[in-house]
């Protein structure tokens, strides 16, 4: 998987803080859907996750190192957000047994401007919640740059 990849990772310049009830809602979703990825949104005030929705992942083929939303359900579930007030911030996903850095697909499907989280959770009993990293798309699409991530105390 490329996100085992050794790459070069510069800053994005951008900051996100991820409140506790965000941060708790991704770590469960993340355990609950262990060993497949998970994929949900990111809403709140700019550089402020303050509430995620959750999506289903609909890759059947793959659904360990893949997530495919319907894109239906995508545009329902931003809609009823934004109508809440919440602005959409970004996307999170979980790496299932690999690191939370980006890989060539999170690169090519990422979208400009918007903040990339990715949950990496290990197997167990539990599975357990390894870290964090939030992306950006880089302009010239050529790479992912790296959010300074602010985490609530645990």
């Amino acid at each position: 998987m490329s996100s085992l990849r050794p790459r070069q990772v510069r800053p994005s310049g951008h900051t996100l803080v991820l409140t506790a009830p965000a941060r708790d809602a991704i770590e469960w979703h993340a355990r609950q859907g262990y060993p497949h990825e998970v994929v949900g949104i990111l809403a709140g005030a700019p550089g402020r996750v303050e509430v995620v929705q959750p999506l289903d992942n609909l890759d059947a083929e793959r659904p360990g190192d893949r997530y495919r939303v319907d894109g239906l359900a995508l545009m329902r579930a931003e809609q009823a957000l934004e109508r809440q007030g919440l602005a959409i911030i970004g996307y999170y996903h979980s790496h299932p047994d690999h690191p939370a850095m980006y890989s060539d697909t999170d690169r090519d499907l990422a979208l400009p401007n918007m903040a990339y989280l990715i949950t990496a959770v290990a197997g167990g009993q539990p599975p357990t919640i390894v870290g964090h990293r939030c992306w950006r798309l880089a302009e010239d699409r050529s790479e992912m740059t790296e959010d300074t991530l602010v985490l609530p105390d645990r």
